[in-house]
C-alpha cells in the first residue's frame, strides 16, 4: 500500500510536468509563426538552430550570453542582484529577446533547488540525502528519479539550468563537500552522477557536472596547485568525469578554483581544450565557478565559454573586456562565435527554447519528501550488527534516544548546496551563522519516526550534553540509541576524522552503560570510530535529507532491510591516508602551495589494496537483515569484450536487496593498485530467491593509459575476475580469463 502510494503521486507529478511541457512546447510554437525564426524549428537538429541563429546575433548580444551575474546581492562589494534575476539565486545570463533567447536562470546544486544569501524567511524545497547517500543506494534507478525530482523543482520555481552533477573522487576524505558527491570510484561516481544527470535533463533543463577537475579538498581550494601525471588523471578523476559526459551529456561543464599541474582550471588549455573538448569531443559548453575566472584572453583562448557571477572575480573579465579582446584579435572572432555555438547547442539540445521555464509553484512537496525518503532508506549502511541486535523489536518497552538533535530533525550539510527545508531549520543558532552556515537540521524527527514504530514503548530523549547524566538515562533503557553527527560544508573541511564535540566520549560511555548501544552517523564522509568495539550496531545514514527521520527509523525497525554498501573506504585513522595531514593552512588562505597526488590512480581502495592496510570499513561494504550467496561465476569474451555472469541467491530469512560487485585484476601487475571496481548490479531478491547477474566490463577498466599515444593498451595475459560482497571480501569466488592484446583509443573503442 506504501509503495502503490509513491507511485501513484508520482505519477501524478509526471503528468502534471507534461501537461506543463505541452503547453510550453504549444506557446514556443505559436511565438514562432509570430515572427519567422527558422531557429525555432524543433525537427532541426541542435547544431543547425545553433547555427541559423548564431548568424542572426550582433556582437554585443553575443556578448550577453558568455557573462553571468549573481542571482544574489553580493554585500561585500555592494553590488545588487540583476533586476531580472531570481531572488536569491545562485546565478543569470541574459537572453536576448529580440531572437527568442530565453535568459539562463540558474539554481544550485546536486541535492535540490538551494537559496543564496538568505536568512531565516529562505526559499524552502526538497532535498535530497546527500550524494554520497545517493552513490551508497548503487541504484540507478534511485539516482534518476532523485534527479528527476529536483530537477522538477527548479522548472517549478523558475530555473533552466541546475548547477548539479558533482563527481570529484573522494581522494581527500576530511573534504567538506565530499557529501555532495559520488565516492572514491571511477565507474560507481561516474555512473551514478550521470543517472542524477540524467533525471534532472529529463524536466529539458541543463545539468552542470562539475568540478573539472582535480578539486578534491577546500583548504586552499582558490590558490592549491593539484599535481598529477596525465595516465594517473585518466584513470582516475579524469575517467569519472569521462564516464559521466558518456552516460549523460550534460549540458554544461564546471570548471573548479584550484589550479592544475600550475594553470587555473578555468584558463588550463590542458584540461579544456585538449582533453574535454578535443579528446572526448564534447559539444556542450564550460562555465566557470563562481569567482574562478582569472583572465580575459586567457580564459577565452583555453576553453572557457562562459564567466559565471563576474561578482565574485576581480572584475567583469567577460563583458568589455571581451568585446575589446575580440575587436583588437587576441581572442579571434571564430573563438568568440564557438563559445556562442556551444552554448546555444546545449540550450536547444536540452529544451531551453522549446519548453521555456516558468514560476508555477505547483509542487507536491508530500510525493517529493517520500523520493527523498526512499533514496535514504537505500542509502543508509548497516556497519555492524552484532548479536543481531538491529532490526529493533517493536515490543520494547524504554527505548533512550541521545544526542544530536534525533529528537527535532536530521543534520543537513552547508554551503551552495544547503536546500532550506520548508518552514525552516528544527534547531537555530548553532555556529556557523553565516556562510557556509547556518547549520540547518531538517525537520524529520527520528524521535518521532521511532515513536510510531513502537507506540507502546517510552520513547525519552538527551541532548547527551552531560555525559554522566546521560549513561544514567541509558542505563535504564532497553536499548540505546546514539545520534553521532559531524558537519562540513563548502570552503570548510574537517579538522580531522574523529566525531566533534567530543561524541567519541559519549558514544564509549552509553556503550558502558548499556552494551544495547546503536549508533547512528550523520557525517559528510568517513569518520572514525574508537569505540566500535563496545557497541552492538552501527548505521551510516550520512547527511539524509527531507526524509530522513522516517528513513533512519524504517531501517533501524526493519521495515525497511538495510541495502546501502560504502561508496568509501573508511579508514582506521589518518595515518592510514596518503596525506595524513592535510595539505595547506586555512588561517592563510590566500598562500599558495601545491598538493603532490603521488598515490596516483591509487584512490580509496586501491591505495589500501596496494599498501596492505586493512579498513575500519571498506569499499562496498554493507550489511543486511538477510545473507546472500554468489555461486556459476563464468566470465566470456565476446569480440574482445568481456562479459561476467553468476547467480546470486537470499540465503536468509527475509526480503532483501543486495549489491554483488565485481572487482578486476590483472597478473601482469602494471595496475596502480592490485584490482579494480568492474561493475555491480542490485538485485532484490525473496528468502531463497535466485536471480541469474549478466554484467558487460567496460574494457578501459582491463587496461593502462598510454598519455605518448593517448590509447588505452590492455595487456595479453590471464586475469582474475571475482564477485564479492566489498572490496575486502576474502571469500570472494573468482575465475581467470585470458585476453589477447588489445589496443583502444582515448573513448575506449577499437583502433581500426
Amino acid at each position: 500500500m506504501f509503495t502503490r502510494k509513491i507511485v501513484v503521486l508520482a505519477i501524478a507529478c509526471v503528468l502534471s510536468a507534461t501537461t506543463a511541457y505541452a503547453n510550453s512546447a504549444e506557446q514556443s510554437q505559436a511565438n514562432s509563426t509570430a515572427t519567422p525564426r527558422p531557429w525555432m524549428n524543433a525537427s532541426l537538429a541542435a547544431d543547425q538552430r545553433a547555427d541559423l541563429l548564431l548568424k542572426e546575433m550582433t556582437q554585443d548580444e553575443k556578448l550577453k550570453l558568455v557573462f553571468g551575474h549573481f542571482g544574489t546581492d553580493t554585500t561585500w562589494k555592494n553590488l545588487k542582484k540583476h533586476p531580472s534575476a531570481i531572488a536569491h539565486s545562485a546565478g543569470y545570463v541574459e537572453g536576448v529577446p529580440r531572437l527568442g533567447i530565453p535568459a539562463q536562470f540558474e539554481t544550485d546544486a546536486g541535492i535540490g533547488v538551494a537559496a543564496q544569501g538568505t536568512g531565516p524567511n529562505a526559499r524552502g524545497g526538497t532535498s535530497l540525502p546527500s550524494g554520497l547517500a545517493t552513490a551508497a543506494t548503487w541504484n540507478l534507478d534511485l539516482a534518476f528519479k532523485g534527479g528527476a525530482m529536483i530537477g522538477a523543482e527548479a522548472r517549478s520555481t523558475g530555473f533552466n539550468v541546475m548547477l548539479a552533477g558533482g563527481v570529484n573522487l573522494l581522494r581527500e576524505p576530511r573534504n567538506g563537500r565530499n557529501f555532495e558527491y559520488a565516492g572514491e570510484d571511477p565507474l560507481l561516481a561516474g555512473t551514478i552522477v550521470a543517472a542524477q544527470i540524467n533525471g534532472i535533463q529529463s524536466n529539458h533543463i541543463i545539468s552542470t557536472l562539475k568540478h573539472y577537475a582535480i578539486n578534491d579538498q577546500e583548504t586552499g581550494r582558490f590558490t592549491l596547485n593539484a599535481k598529477i601525471d596525465d595516465a594517473s588523471a585518466r584513470m582516475s578523476d579524469l575517467l569519472a568525469i569521462q564516464f559521466a559526459l558518456e552516460k549523460s551529456d550534460p549540458g554544461s561543464i564546471m570548471c573548479a578554483y584550484n589550479r592544475v599541474n600550475g594553470f587555473y582550471a578555468c584558463e588550463n588549455d590542458y584540461l579544456l581544450n585538449q582533453v574535454l573538448k578535443t579528446d572526448w569531443a564534447y559539444r556542450g559548453y564550460v562555465m566557470s565557478d563562481w569567482g574562478a575566472t582569472h583572465s580575459t584572453v586567457a580564459a577565452a583562448n583555453n576553453g572557457l565559454d562562459q564567466e559565471s557571477g563576474w561578482e565574485f572575480d576581480v572584475m567583469p573579465y567577460f563583458s568589455g573586456a571581451l568585446k575589446e579582446a575580440v575587436s583588437n584579435g587576441f581572442v579571434p572572432q571564430a573563438r568568440l562565435d564557438n563559445m556562442l555555438k556551444r552554448i546555444l547547442h546545449s540550450m536547444f539540445d536540452k529544451g531551453l527554447f522549446d519548453y521555456p521555464v516558468s514560476v508555477s509553484g505547483k509542487i507536491d512537496y508530500a510525493a517529493h519528501a517520500l523520493v527523498s525518503q526512499r533514496d535514504a532508506e537505500e542509502g543508509i549502511v548497516l556497519l555492524k550488527n552484532n548479536q543481531n541486535l538491529l532490526p529493533l523489536n517493536s515490543g520494547l518497552k524504554k527505548i533512550a534516544i541521545i544526542g544530536s538533535h534525533a529528537d527535532v530533525g536530521v543534520l543537513a550539510g552547508g554551503g551552495s548546496s544547503l536546500v532550506y527545508p520548508i518552514g525552516g531549520s528544527a534547531v537555530k543558532g548553532i555556529e556557523p551563522l553565516i556562510w557556509p552556515g547556518p547549520v540547518v537540521f531538517h525537520p524529520s524527527s527520528p524521535l518521532k519516526a521511532i515513536q510510531r514504530y513502537a507506540p507502546q514503548a517510552q520513547v525519552n530523549f538527551n541532548a547527551g550534553t552531560d555525559i554522566k547524566a546521560a549513561a544514567k538515562f541509558a542505563a535504564e533503557a532497553d536499548v540505546v540509541i546514539v545520534f553521532a553527527s559531524q558537519w562540513v560544508g563548502e570552503a570548510n573541511d574537517a579538522v580531522s576524522l574523529a566525531l566533534p564535540s567530543n561524541q567519541d566520549a559519549l558514544i564509549s560511555a552509553m556503550a558502558a552503560a548499556n552494551p544495547k548501544t546503536v549508533v547512528v552517523l550523520e557525517t559528510g564522509g568517513p569518520v572514525t570510530m574508537p569505540w566500535i568495539n563496545q557497541v552492538g550496531s552501527v548505521m551510516e545514514a550520512w547527511y539524509p535529507g527531507t526524509g530522513g527521520g522516517e528513513a533512519i527509523a524504517s531501517v533501524l525497525f526493519g521495515a525497511v532491510n538495510p541495502s546501502g554498501h560504502l561508496p568509501a573506504s573508511f579508514p582506521v585513522s589518518e595515518s592510514q591516508l596518503p596525506r595524513p595531514i592535510l595539505d595547506g593552512n586555512p588561517a592563510t588562505p590566500d598562500a599558495r602551495f601545491d598538493v603532490n597526488y603521488h598515490e596516483g590512480a591509487a584512490v580509496g581502495y586501491k591505495w589500501f589494496d596496494l599498501k596492505g592496510l586493512q579498513p575500519l570499513f571498506p569499499f562496498g561494504h554493507g550489511l543486511s537483515y538477510t545473507q546472500f550467496a554468489y555461486s556459476g561465476l563464468t566470465s566470456n569474451v565476446t569480440n574482445g569484450n568481456l562479459q561476467v555472469s553468476f547467480t546470486v541467491t537470499n540465503t536468509g530469512k527475509v526480503r532483501g536487496k543486495d549489491v554483488p560487485q565485481v572487482y578486476l585484476s590483472a597478473s601482469l601487475n602494471n595496475w596502480e593498485a592490485p584490482k579494480r571496481l568492474g561493475g555491480w548490479d542490485k538485485v532484490e531478491l525473496l528468502p531463497g530467491e535466485s536471480k541469474m547477474v549478466s554484467l558487460l566490463v567496460d574494457p578501459r577498466l582491463l587496461g593502462m593509459y598510454d598519455s605518448a599515444t593517448k590509447t588505452w593498451r590492455i595487456g595479453a595475459s590471464g586475469y582474475k575476475v571475482s564477485v564479492a560482497h566489498s572490496a575486502a571480501d576474502i571469500e570472494a569466488s573468482s575465475v581467470t580469463v585470458n585476453l589477447a592484446a588489445r589496443t583502444l583509443n582515448v573513448l575506449g573503442k577499437d583502433i581500426k
